[in-house]
C-alpha cells in the first residue's frame, strides 16, 4: 500500500507539474521565444527538465532514505538556482507576462511539494538526519514501486506534453538563428 504522500505525488503533484510545463511552452510560443531570448533560454529549459526528472525518478523508484532526501533536496536547489539564472537572462530579452509568471510559480512550488511530501513519507529518516537514530544514506530500489502502468503513463505524458513541445521550441530557435 502506498502512503498518502506518495498518492498525492502520483495523483496531484506530477500531473500538475506536467501541465505547468506544457503551459510554460505555450507562453514561450505566444511570446515568440525564438526571436527574443532564443536558444539559450530553451537550453535552460532542458536543464530544468533534467533537474526535475532526477527528483521525480528518485521519488518514484527509490526507497525514501536520507540519501534520497538529500538527492531530491540537491535537485530542488539546483532547479531553483537554474531558474534564477534563466530569469536573469530572459527577463531583459523578452516580456514575461503575468500568466507566464503564474505558471512559473507552479513550476517552482511543485518541486518543493515533491520534497515536502517525500519528507513526510520518510519522516524517520529526517529525524535520523538530526540525530534521532542512524540515517540511511543508501540508494535502493523501492520494495513497493509505484505502479508500472502509472510510471508508463507518466513517461508518455512527459514525452508528449513536455519533451516534444520543448523539442519543437528548440527547432524554432535553431531556425530563427539561421
Amino acid at each position: 500500500m502506498h502512503s498518502a504522500a506518495e498518492l498525492l505525488l502520483m495523483a496531484a503533484v506530477v500531473p500538475l507539474w506536467i501541465a505547468a510545463g506544457l503551459a510554460d511552452w505555450w507562453c514561450h510560443r505566444r511570446t515568440r521565444i525564438e526571436h527574443t531570448s532564443g536558444l539559450r533560454e530553451n537550453l535552460f529549459h532542458w536543464v530544468l527538465l533534467a533537474e526535475g526528472g532526477v527528483a521525480l525518478l528518485a521519488a518514484a523508484l527509490l526507497e525514501v532514505t536520507a540519501g534520497v532526501l538529500l538527492v531530491v533536496l540537491a535537485a530542488f536547489l539546483a532547479h531553483e538556482a537554474t531558474t534564477y539564472v534563466e530569469l536573469r537572462y530572459t527577463v531583459p530579452r523578452r516580456e514575461v507576462r503575468p500568466g507566464e509568471q503564474m505558471v512559473h510559480s507552479f513550476m517552482e512550488i511543485l518541486p518543493l511539494a515533491l520534497l515536502a511530501l517525500l519528507t513526510v513519507a520518510g519522516w524517520e529518516q529526517v529525524q535520523a538526519l538530526f540525530g534521532a537514530g542512524a540515517a540511511d544514506f543508501g540508494l535502493r530500489w523501492k520494495s513497493q514501486p509505484w505502479p508500472v502502468a502509472w510510471l508508463a503513463g507518466a513517461a508518455l505524458a512527459v514525452a508528449a506534453f513536455n519533451v516534444l513541445p520543448m523539442a519543437e521550441e528548440s527547432l524554432r530557435c535553431l531556425r530563427a538563428r539561421r
